[in-house]
């Protein structure tokens, strides 16, 4: 199997100190601070970057599930919001929602809805992060 890789680099302290996060493939490098992680400041973050490697994974799972069954995939675009709150452990991914819509012809909203559960589930992020209390899923058929 694979190995994939990324780096973080940090100067200086919790709330005044900065970052780079970069992917290792080189193509995405960005800043992270403080306020970009805990209070919507600008920059990324790592929870960001989770909810772009679940968005990511499911809707490839998700399209490997429906074309296993038959279904011919037009398109599938997923939105992953990934809840950081604070427990008594300290900050916490506390949920993370999939929110998924898909066009795929010939499908009926049981069976997609049926398929995209099992696309979550099968999900390897999803997977990784077992750990966190609740990952939801809304997903919406486009065409029938």
């Amino acid at each position: 199997m694979t190995i994939r890789e990324a780096s973080a680099q940090w100067q200086g302290t919790l709330k005044q100190g900065s970052g780079r996060l970069r992917l290792g493939s080189g193509v995405f490098e960005g800043a992270y601070s403080f306020p970009s992680r805990f209070e919507n400041g600008p920059g990324t973050n790592p929870e960001e970057l989770i909810a772009a490697a679940h968005a990511g994974c499911f809707s490839m799972a998700l399209s490997a599930i429906l074309g296993a069954e038959g279904h011919a995939v037009e398109d599938i675009h997923t939105i992953a919001k990934v809840h950081l709150g604070a427990t008594t452990a300290g900050p916490t991914i506390t949920r993370i929602e999939l929110e998924t819509e898909a066009d795929v012809a010939g499908i009926s909203a049981e069976d997609f809805e049926r398929l995209a559960q099992k696309a979550k589930a099968a999900c390897l992020v999803s997977r990784a992060l077992a750990g966190v209390a609740a990952i939801t899923l809304k997903a919406s058929l486009i065409a029938q």
